[in-house]
Formats: structure tokens, C-alpha cells, sequence
């Protein structure tokens, strides 16, 4: 098939052609992707005819993001014959087209130019400003008899983002209130006797509409799974339940979701699809449109020796064959070419994801674990912890973890119970 690559204006519209413009943003360029008419109509599906929008093509596909904050860097045609079949569509390679290279980087693009870059702890600002003004969700809080428990919950009531009914032993409910120095003024207490029986409580609450939130209390996380996956009384769905940990480290200049952090312990590869679909989910709902997802190994090429990189590759495959959406995807990648720039840059790794990954995709629970808690307690991050792919968002963080995380856990699920419900 005969491409061709102009850049002094676009062809006649009859014809077939794409134009795309460069925008440089930190680290790397994203591409701005429109169509001729003629071409529009032939294409799998549209992609933005003016204005801002995006589309994805991964692999013989195109990918396109419009910018709304960025440096136009320069703008070419391409022109070529479109394929009678639907399912051949060129593969353009759009750093290859557009050089990406070191030295034509300004040296005034910093950080603070990636208009995708929060400031510190913005992320959680902004999620409680969202939750500003909304009705407080209705919370089945499962066996909540310490301390930290009941004051997380508690204030996340107090900022009106739950509703709480708490689940569980009356008497060592407000036994530890009083030892904790807790008001339980406005929560709802349910008694039932024991953990096993809280937690079965507080997924039947679910179920009958009464809750639209799960919270752990102080119960173990694979007491409160069992019954949430009951396959006769619990919250299934046809996806598979997965944990995310919402990381920001101080030495970062943004979020990271990492998953799965707490359930999946040795997920295969249809497991590893939900666990991506999930993460993707809760992008969305935190206003991250195109997320880049790195899918993690210990290495950035496939070997048939080492599974995960195995499964990286198929998922990315996946993706380009619409069984994931929604997303840019690419692995195997080691942490960290999917996190710098620079370790991207010195492996010659050109992809839209390594170096910006939002969503790292741990291959197992040990990994995930370790590497979330290691950026919560040595690099200092803050963190939300929630689990989706039930029938509710499940607010699930460690006995280990601050209020703070806890808090902001509830900030989370309380946004994504409102995207649901829109």
C-alpha cells in the first residue's frame, strides 16, 4: 500500500487523507488526528472532524488525542488509499513520522507544562470538591470495632460523603467509640454478633438497596470477599473483583493507580483483562479520559519463559482487537520505563505509555502489594484504596492505613457511586 507524507496543505477533500498535528507535551508529543470526509466515513469508527476529542487505534489502528493544553508543534498530511476491508487498516507509526528526539526538546518544558500534572494532593481536593453538595451515599460499614475504622468512617460522614450504617457487635461497636474518643452521633448501628455474620449483613443490605457502598471495618479482607462473592447472596457481577490503590508520592507529579493490590493472587490472564477494565473504570470516573496503562514484568521484551510477560503481550493484543477500551495499553514493561521518562528513553522504548504510565498493572498480589505499600510507607505517598468489579463500589483498605487513606477511600468510592448512578 503506497502512503504518502506531505506537509504544505491538506489534499483536495475528495480524497482519502489524515491530517495530523504534533503537540508537545512533558515527557514526549501526543498526536491530534482529523479526517477527510471521504476517509471519515470508511474509518471503524470516527474519529474528531474539528475541535478537541479523541480516538484510539492501537496497532493497526491510529491513536489520536486532542489537547487542551498545549504547544502545536508542526502539522503534516498523509494520504494513501484506503483498504477494502475494514480490518486492514494501515499502521502508522506516529513518533517515527513525527521524530521525537532528545535535542529537539526546549529546555523550558518542565514538569508544570503536562497540563495532566495536579498539584499536590489536588487529586483528593478535587474529589471532595465533586463531592460538595451531593446527598451523602448510603454505607454498609461490615464489623467496624476499632478505633480507625469507626473515626474513617465518621469522617467521612462528617464531610458528607457517606451515610454510615455500621454493621456489627453493638456493644464492642461503642466500646471502642468511647476508647477511641469517636462520636457516633447521626450513624445507624446493626447489630449482629460476630464478623462473619457483619459481613453477610452488610452485603444483604447491598443487595436490598439499602446500601450503595461496602466499607470494611476491622475484619480480615478475605472475611468480608467471602461474602461479597457468595455466588447465591453476595454482590457478583460478570466481571472479576479487583483492588486499587490510588497512589500519590511526593517525589511524583501525579497519581498512580496500582492494582491489584489485595484479592487476585495469581490472576490469569482473563482475570488480568477485568483487573485492566476495572482500573480503566476508575480512571474514567477521576477525569482521566485516556489513561496509559503499563502492564508490569521485570523486563520490557516478551519471554516465553517469564508468564507475565507473556500475558502483557496479549493484552495488548486484546486491546487492539476492542476486547479492552477505552485506554492506551502497552507491555511487557519494567516499572521503570513505565514510570520515567528518561529509563524509556535509554531502552529506545517508543510508545505513548512507557514513561507516563497512569495505571501500572501489577502480574500478581505479592508484587502489587509490595509495590503500593512501599510507595505508601518509604516513599511517603498518600493513598485511596477500593475495590471494583461488584455490584457496588467496595471501600476496602488495610487495618494498617491512616485515616487519611481511609478518608479518602470513601471520597473515591463516593465518586464513583455517582458516576454510576448518572
Amino acid at each position: 500500500m503506497r502512503i504518502e507524507i506531505g506537509g504544505d496543505g491538506p489534499p483536495d477533500d475528495s480524497g482519502s487523507w489524515l491530517m495530523i498535528r504534533r503537540y508537545r507535551r512533558h515527557p514526549g508529543y501526543d498526536y491530534y488526528v482529523t479526517a477527510s470526509r471521504s476517509l471519515e466515513a470508511r474509518l471503524p469508527q470516527p474519529l474528531p472532524s474539528g475541535g478537541l476529542g479523541f480516538a484510539t487505534y492501537e496497532a493497526a489502528h491510529l491513536f489520536s488525542q486532542g489537547l487542551a493544553a498545549a504547544q502545536v508543534v508542526d502539522t503534516l498530511y498523509v494520504t494513501f488509499t484506503p483498504p477494502e476491508h475494514p480490518g486492514h487498516w494501515p499502521a502508522l507509526a506516529l513518533p517515527t513520522i513525527h521524530p521525537c528526539d532528545a535535542e529537539d526538546q526546549p529546555e523550558d518544558i518542565g514538569v508544570d507544562a503536562d497540563p495532566r500534572t495536579p498539584a499536590p494532593g489536588q487529586w483528593l481536593d478535587d474529589l471532595l470538591a465533586r463531592c460538595a453538595g451531593k446527598p451523602a451515599v448510603p454505607t454498609a460499614v461490615a464489623h467496624p470495632c476499632d478505633g480507625a475504622a469507626l473515626g474513617a468512617a465518621m469522617e467521612a460522614a462528617a464531610r458528607g460523603l457517606i451515610e454510615p450504617l455500621l454493621v456489627g457487635p453493638e456493644v464492642k461497636i461503642r466500646r471502642a467509640a468511647d476508647a477511641a474518643g469517636v462520636d457516633l452521633q447521626g450513624a445507624q448501628i446493626i447489630p449482629e454478633p460476630h464478623s462473619h455474620a457483619a459481613a453477610a449483613q452488610a452485603v444483604a443490605l447491598v443487595r436490598a438497596g439499602q446500601a450503595r457502598l461496602l466499607m470494611k471495618g476491622s475484619l480480615p479482607t478475605d472475611e468480608l470477599m467471602h461474602a461479597v462473592l457468595d455466588e447465591v447472596r453476595g454482590l457478583r457481577t460478570e466481571r472479576r473483583v479487583s483492588h486499587i490503590y490510588i497512589v500519590e508520592a511526593p517525589t511524583f507529579p501525579r497519581p498512580l493507580l496500582v492494582t491489584d493490590t489485595a484479592i487476585n493472587i495469581d490472576p490469569d490472564l482473563d482475570d488480568k483483562r477485568d483487573i485492566v477494565l476495572n482500573a480503566i473504570d476508575l480512571a474514567h470516573a477521576l477525569g482521566l479520559r485516556t489513561p496509559r496503562v503499563a502492564v508490569l514484568s521485570a523486563v520490557e521484551t516478551v519471554k516465553s519463559r517469564l508468564r507475565s510477560t507473556l500475558d502483557a503481550a496479549a493484552l495488548c493484543k486484546m486491546a487492539e482487537r476492542g476486547q479492552i477500551t477505552g485506554a492506551l495499553i502497552d507491555g511487557p514493561l519494567a516499572f521503570d520505563n513505565a514510570i520515567s521518562p528518561q529509563a524509556a528513553e535509554a531502552k529506545a522504548i517508543r510508545s505513548p505509555v512507557a514513561g507516563r504510565a497512569d495505571i501500572l498493572v501489577a502480574p500478581d498480589l505479592v508484587s502489587g502489594n509490595l509495590l503500593a505499600k512501599q510507595l505508601i510507607f518509604l516513599g511517603k505517598a498518600a493513598a485511596a484504596g477500593i475495590a471494583l468489579g461488584a455490584r457496588v463500589p467496595i471501600i476496602l483498605t488495610s487495618r494498617a492505613d491512616a485515616e487519611r487513606t481511609r478518608v479518602a477511600s470513601c471520597a473515591v468510592a463516593a465518586v464513583m457511586a455517582s458516576a454510576e448512578g448518572e
